[in-house]
C-alpha cells in the first residue's frame, strides 16, 4: 500500500502504491488511516493522489506543521512533478495546458476555453516504445484531476485511465514523482521512481525517467 520515504519530526513522505484510496472507503481502509494505525501517531493531510495515482505524498505530524504547509500549496512554493504514459500522438509534445475545469458527467471533469481561474500545467513528453510517450507534468494549480484533464484534452489519455478514455492496461499511468519545498529554512527534496506497472519498468522508460531525475533544471517550454 505504501513504503516511507521520509520520516522527519514534522512530517512524513511516502510513496503510495496504485489503486489505494487516499481515504477509508468501502469497508477498507485508505492510505492515511492506514499509516495512522500502523505507526500508531496522527496525520494532517495537506494534500492528495487519486487512487490510481502512485507516488509521493507528505503528511504533517502536527496541526501546526498542517497549516505551514497548506500555506506553503496555496502560495505554490511546494512544487510537484508528476510522470504519466499515455498512447497515441498529442496535439502537441511539449508546451502549456490552460484553461478553466467544471464538472462534467460520471465524476469527471472538462478543460474549458476560458482562463477566469484556470488548471496550468507545463508538459514535456518523450517517445518510449512505438505509440508509447512518457510525459513530465509540471502543475502550477492544484484543480481535481488537473493532469488527467490535461492529457485528456491533448487527444491522449493517460494509459490505464478508464475514466478519461484512456486504453485498457494493468494500473494507471500515473505518477507523482518529485517533490521538493523549503520548510523551517531547511531545503528537502524526494524523488520516487514508478516501481509498479509493466510500461513505467521497461527499459526505454526507465532510462528516460533517470534523465529527467532532476526536473527542476530543465528548461520549461515558456507560456505563449
Amino acid at each position: 500500500m505504501y513504503q516511507i520515504i521520509a520520516d522527519e519530526d514534522d512530517f512524513l513522505v511516502i510513496a503510495k502504491s496504485p489503486n489505494v484510496h487516499f481515504h477509508s472507503q468501502d469497508g477498507s481502509a485508505g492510505v492515511m488511516a492506514s499509516l495512522e494505525q500502523d505507526l500508531a501517531i496522527k496525520l494532517y493531510s495537506v494534500h492528495r493522489l487519486d487512487s490510481l495515482t502512485s507516488g509521493l505524498l507528505l503528511f504533517a505530524k502536527s496541526s501546526r506543521a498542517a497549516a505551514e504547509f497548506t500555506e506553503l500549496f496555496t502560495q505554490h512554493k511546494i512544487q510537484k512533478y508528476y510522470v504519466a504514459l499515455a498512447t497515441g500522438k498529442p496535439k502537441k509534445k511539449q508546451g502549456w495546458v490552460v484553461g478553466d475545469m467544471a464538472k462534467s458527467r460520471r465524476s469527471m471533469y472538462k478543460l474549458l476555453r476560458t482562463t477566469e481561474n484556470p488548471a496550468l500545467t507545463q508538459f514535456f513528453s518523450q517517445s518510449v516504445a512505438e505509440g508509447l510517450r512518457l510525459y513530465l507534468l509540471k502543475p502550477l494549480s492544484g484543480k481535481t484531476h488537473q493532469l488527467r484533464v490535461a492529457l485528456a484534452s491533448l487527444g491522449v489519455p493517460i494509459l490505464g485511465d478508464h475514466l478519461y478514455g484512456g486504453a485498457e492496461s494493468d494500473r494507471g499511468y500515473l505518477h507523482a514523482f518529485s517533490l521538493s519545498f523549503s520548510f523551517r529554512g531547511k531545503d528537502y527534496r524526494y524523488l520516487s521512481y514508478p516501481s509498479q506497472g509493466e510500461q513505467f519498468t521497461a527499459v526505454d522508460t526507465k532510462k528516460q525517467l533517470q534523465i529527467w531525475s532532476e526536473p527542476e533544471k530543465l528548461a520549461w517550454p515558456k507560456r505563449k
